[in-house]
C-alpha cells in the first residue's frame, strides 16, 4: 500500500465496460486509473510501461493517468487529478442542464479522456449511463429507444456514420461533439435532420471538455496570449506530465495557466472560437493560414471524399498551402486550377492551395483527427 501522501495507479486494458467499473472502484478506493488501448500489442504496452512506470505511485490526489492520442509524436502520460474529476464532473453537467430525468451513453473507447468523461460526469453527479464495449452503430441507434440514454458523445466520424444510415438521432436529446472539429457540412446534415449539437472543446490535459459551444464550464478561466494561443486555468487542468517535468513546464506555468496549442479568438461575451492548432498554422507569404478553414472550403467540392491541408517549405513564400485530396468514388480529382477556381470565392489568395496531391487515404487518430505530421513526412 503506498503511503497517505501518494496515489497507488491501477493499469486496465479493456473495453468499456471493464474500464468503466475500474475506475468507479479505483476512485472508490483512492486510486488512480491508468486506461490503456486494449488493442495495444505486448511491445506497445511494454513501450507504455517503461515510460508511465504505473508500479511507482503518483502524487496525492491524482485520479486518473491518460495517455495522449500522439497527433504531435510520442504519447504522454496525463496525470488528471481528483478535484479536476469533480469540477468538470458538476461544471460539465450544469451547463447541460443535465436532471435525474437524464441518462449518459458512453459508446466511444474509454481509454480516451472524452469517454472516460462521461463515468467521471456520472461518477461524481449520479446520472445514470449505458456504457458500450464496442461501437455497435445499430445498437447506438436504437440506444434511446431500448436504453434510455438522452445524451451521447460522438466525434465527428462516428457522427457521420450514424448519420448515412439513417439513425434516428433526434431521439437523443443532446449529441456533444468533441474529439476533432465538426465539418460545417456535416453539422448542417446534422441540422437538418432534427439532431441537436453541442460542440464540447477541451484537451487531455483539462479532464475533456471545458467549453460547450464556445462557453467555459463553471472554474474554468480562458484568455488569449499575446500571439492568440487559448490558456485555460481551473481545477479540471492537469497536474503535468507523468515523469516528464521538463514536457509540463513547457506548456503549464506557475500560476496555473495551460497553453492548449490551439489559436483561437474570445468575443465580447467570452465565447471561445478555435482557428486552429497552433502548429498546423501555415505561414505562407508572411501571412498565417488556417488548415482547417481551407479543408472547410474544399470539403464541399462534389468531387471529394476526404481532404487535408499541410505547409510544405517553399524558397518563394516560405510555406505553401499543399492540399491532399481522396477523390470521392466514381470521380476523377479536380486539378489545382478546379479546386482554385472551386475555393476562390470563398478564400482570399493567400489561402488558396499552391499544390494538390492526389491520395488514397488521410491518415487519422480513431476521432478523426488528421495526422498532419505524417503527411509532412512524407511531403
Amino acid at each position: 500500500m503506498a503511503p497517505r501522501d501518494e496515489t497507488e495507479i491501477e493499469l486496465v486494458s479493456g473495453f468499456g465496460t471493464v474500464i468503466a467499473d475500474a475506475a468507479r472502484r479505483c476512485w472508490d478506493a483512492g486510486r488512480a486509473i491508468l486506461p490503456c488501448n486494449p488493442a495495444f500489442t505486448a511491445e506497445e504496452l511494454t513501450a507504455l510501461h517503461d515510460t508511465l512506470r504505473p508500479d511507482l505511485p503518483a502524487p496525492p490526489g491524482i485520479a486518473a493517468v491518460m495517455v495522449t492520442s500522439g497527433t504531435a509524436g510520442a504519447p504522454k502520460g496525463v496525470e488528471l487529478t481528483r478535484t479536476g474529476l469533480e469540477a468538470m464532473g458538476h461544471g460539465y453537467s450544469d451547463a447541460l442542464r443535465v436532471t435525474a430525468a437524464d441518462r449518459w451513453l458512453a459508446c466511444l473507447p474509454l481509454h480516451h479522456v472524452a469517454s472516460l468523461g462521461i463515468v467521471a460526469r456520472s461518477y461524481v453527479t449520479g446520472i445514470p449511463m449505458t456504457v458500450h464495449d464496442h461501437f455497435d452503430l445499430d445498437r447506438v441507434a436504437r440506444s434511446p429507444a431500448t436504453e434510455g440514454t438522452t445524451i451521447v458523445s460522438l466525434v465527428p466520424t462516428a457522427l457521420k456514420r450514424l448519420l448515412d444510415a439513417g439513425a434516428p438521432l433526434h431521439e437523443f436529446r443532446l449529441v456533444v461533439l468533441g474529439g476533432a472539429p465538426c465539418p460545417p457540412a456535416l453539422r448542417a446534415r446534422a441540422d437538418a435532420s432534427g439532431v441537436t449539437t453541442v460542440d464540447a472543446y477541451g484537451l487531455t490535459e483539462t479532464w475533456s471538455g471545458f467549453a460547450l459551444d464556445g462557453m467555459p464550464i463553471a472554474g474554468a478561466s480562458v484568455r488569449l496570449a499575446d500571439d492568440g494561443e487559448i490558456l485555460v486555468r481551473g481545477a479540471m487542468v492537469m497536474h503535468g506530465y507523468r515523469r516528464d517535468p521538463a514536457r509540463t513546464a513547457e506548456v503549464l506555468d506557475a500560476d496555473g495557466w495551460l497553453r492548449t496549442g490551439d489559436i483561437g479568438t474570445i468575443d465580447d461575451e467570452g465565447r471561445i472560437a478555435v482557428v486552429d492548432r497552433k502548429k498546423d498554422l501555415v505561414i505562407t507569404g508572411g501571412v498565417n493560414v488556417s488548415p482547417t478553414e481551407i479543408e472547410g472550403v474544399l470539403a464541399h467540392h462534389h468531387a471529394l471524399a476526404d481532404v487535408c491541408v499541410i505547409g510544405v517549405p517553399d524558397d518563394e513564400w516560405g510555406e505553401r498551402v499543399v492540399a491532399f485530396v481522396v477523390p470521392a468514388p466514381g470521380t476523377v480529382a479536380p486539378t489545382l486550377a478546379e479546386l482554385r477556381a472551386f475555393a476562390r470565392e470563398h478564400l482570399s489568395a493567400p489561402k488558396l492551395p499552391r499544390e494538390v496531391r492526389v491520395v488514397d487515404t488521410i491518415p487519422r487518430t480513431t476521432s478523426g483527427k488528421p495526422l498532419r505530421r505524417l503527411l509532412r513526412e512524407h511531403a
